[in-house]
Order: C-alpha cells, then sequence, then structure tokens
C-alpha cells in the first residue's frame, strides 16, 4: 500500500513539473504567421520571415536530433561561442528535417529582436540563416512524436494537400513545441510541408 502512495505522489510530482514546463514553454516567442485557413487538425499558414541557427547531423533521426540540439543549446546558452556573449533566448518550435539519406537538418529559430548582423558569431559547424517568407501547409498532433507518429502524420498530410489541389514544394519538416519533460497529452508537434502560393 506504502508503494502504491509512493508511485501515486511520484507521478503527482511529475504532472506537476511537466504542468509548469508546458506552462513556461506556451509563453515563449515563436514565429509569426497568418493562418490562411484551417480544417480541424489541418491548417495552411503564411510565415514571416525568420532567421535560425542550424546545424547537421548523420545517423538515425532520434540519435541526430539528441546531437543536434545539444550543439544548437550550447550556442544559444553561449556554452560554445568563438568570441561568448550573452545567452540567447529559447524560442518554440525547434525544427527538424531530414535534408538527405539520413542527413538531418535542426534550427532554432532565433528571437526577434536579432537579425543576421547582430547574432552572436557561431562556432563553425553551426550556420545562421534567413528563411524567405513561406506558406506551410500544417497538421498538429499530441503525444511523444515517435518515428510512427511522424509517419503517420506526414502521411496524413500530403493526402489532405492533394485532396485541397494544393502542390508541395518542400520536404517534411517536423516542428517539436515543448520541452521533454511535458507529459505526452499536454505536447504540440506538428509536421509542416511548405506549398506553392495560389
Amino acid at each position: 500500500m506504502a508503494v502504491r502512495r509512493w508511485i501515486a505522489a511520484g507521478v503527482g510530482l511529475a504532472a506537476v513539473g511537466g504542468a509548469i514546463a508546458y506552462a513556461q514553454y506556451r509563453n515563449i516567442e515563436k514565429p509569426a504567421y497568418d493562418s490562411l485557413y484551417s480544417d480541424g487538425e489541418f491548417s495552411v499558414r503564411q510565415y514571416a520571415p525568420i532567421v535560425v541557427a542550424e546545424v547537421t547531423h548523420s545517423g538515425k533521426r532520434s540519435n541526430a536530433r539528441e546531437a543536434s540540439f545539444k550543439r544548437l543549446a550550447a550556442y544559444i546558452f553561449a556554452e560554445d561561442r568563438p568570441e561568448g556573449g550573452d545567452k540567447i533566448a529559447m524560442t518554440a518550435p525547434v525544427l527538424h528535417e531530414e535534408t538527405a539519406t539520413d542527413q538531418w537538418r535542426m534550427r532554432f529559430v532565433m528571437p526577434t529582436e536579432y537579425t543576421m548582423e547582430t547574432l552572436p558569431k557561431p562556432p563553425s559547424d553551426i550556420s545562421l540563416r534567413e528563411v524567405p517568407r513561406r506558406r506551410m501547409a500544417v497538421i498538429r498532433f499530441g503525444g511523444n512524436a515517435s518515428e510512427a507518429d511522424l509517419i503517420v502524420a506526414e502521411t496524413r498530410l500530403m493526402d489532405w494537400i492533394e485532396s485541397e489541389g494544393l502542390s508541395a514544394v518542400g520536404k517534411p519538416e517536423y516542428a517539436f513545441y515543448d520541452a521533454p519533460m511535458v507529459p505526452g497529452p499536454l505536447r504540440r508537434n506538428e509536421v509542416m510541408i511548405e506549398v506553392a502560393a495560389e
């Protein structure tokens, strides 16, 4: 009986911690966009230009994702920069995409207070880049975004794009909005695909 109480208390603390992290991440800066139209969990958005810090790693998606996140976090938290400097605020989402077979690129969106010229110089394996205005078809879903979840969401989004008469012009990009400690049911994940403007 005592063991059950300890387990329940542990689950309760984890839920509280996850809820706090969820609340904090809901308040961080996200890229600006205009919602052109929505259809349940699907939508089409017109995004403003953004500046990103990006890095690429090879191999299995989960391994590349972890390695890329650590490198980009070291840059924004001023742990690995040629010239040091202040920390850069975390934003959401973290963007991840396969650019070639087993080649994965991760992007952190930079806060709008920065430009390409005012961002601290990154280490040699990290690039700063401006992503132009683009129109994205999006599917939103919860959970822990396993490999199977992403494949299902990507397939559904591609089917929806075709059913709407839209033309995909980009590869699928995965967007993750929450800290790892946020419980699965509270998590926000998206698959995004650039589509041609009408």
